[in-house]
């Protein structure tokens, strides 16, 4: 297991405090804020805790405040309703006294039914894309400083972009954004690990590909970029140690708010998970 996929790992094992109390800490990197992938897999753990027998199948989250990470995150899990077939509970995520995240997960039993889905994009394959590794030697000389210094950092997840020529000026006009996503190094088998690994990754991107139809990245200095809200839909198993592909696409940007949404498939072509969020994405002063 990789240094970082162990850090993460750490990071979503929440310290019990009380009945339905949490603690959560933040990872000692520099950043001045909290990662929202990170209070949403941690807030998803904390509502799993208190759940037997039944998954998560969906969430939806609004991040009220910016986290500090020099702080641990006290979260607290409300017991809405345990019923047949469904089980709901809401979190919420406190610093300094105050909310700075809420979120609501329903959990669903496995049950019989008819199925169908949407269809897996087109796209190269994982083992057809540059590696880590060839990114670094090949084509980060040519990223920009603020890209270059993210791929840089030792990551839990490893990013494989089907249009990574985004990042070196290319303009992809249809505005998708594909991603290959997984760990870098293997997941214990509990389903929930899972799960949660996967809550945070689904906020590593999304918001981004709100600038994908411009020709513009988050990474630019002009921008000041914020996640407000996000809902995740979990619809079959997965492992998130296996390859992924994040299918994304942004229908709106306005009024300095993106909204971006993402589909999540196998690499068998299975849909696992649907994502939607709508963030923040406000020029600085003084830019154009």
């Amino acid at each position: 297991m990789s240094s970082a996929v162990k850090a993460l790992l750490e990071i979503l094992d929440l310290e019990p405090l009380e009945v339905n109390l949490f603690r959560g800490r933040s990872p000692q990197t520099g950043w001045q804020r909290v990662f929202g992938g990170q209070v949403i897999g941690q807030a998803l753990v904390a509502a799993v805790r208190t759940v037997e027998n039944r998954t998560p199948h969906s969430m939806h989250a609004y991040f009220l405040l910016p986290g500090d990470p020099k702080v641990p995150i006290i979260y607290e899990v409300e017991r809405i309703r345990d019923g047949r077939s469904f089980t709901t509970r809401r979190v919420l995520a406190i610093q300094h006294g105050h909310p700075i995240f809420s979120m609501s997960v329903s959990f669903h039993n496995d049950e019989p039914g008819m199925t169908h889905q949407a269809t897996i994009p087109d796209v190269p394959a994982p083992d057809a894309l540059p590696s880590e590794s060839e990114v670094k030697q090949r084509i980060m000389p040519t990223m920009p400083d603020s890209v270059r210094r993210y791929y840089e950092r030792e990551r839990p997840i490893e990013l494989r972009p089907v249009e990574y020529g985004r990042y070196v000026g290319q303009k992809y006009p249809d505005g998708r954004f594909n991603v290959w996503i997984r760990t870098t190094g293997r997941l214990p088998d509990d389903p929930a690990i899972h799960q949660c690994v996967l809550a945070y990754a689904s906020d590593l991107t999304l918001l981004d590909t709100a600038l994908v139809p411009h020709g513009r990245t988050l990474f630019e200095q002009e921008f000041m970029a914020a996640s407000l809200d996000h809902a995740l839909w979990i619809h079959r198993p997965f492992r998130a140690d296996d390859w992924l592909l994040y299918a994304q696409d942004s229908p709106n940007l306005f009024g300095a708010r993106g909204f971006s949404r993402g589909l999540i498939f196998a690499r068998d072509g299975a849909l696992v998970a649907s994502v939607a969020q709508e963030g923040l994405v406000r020029l600085r002063r003084g830019e154009a």
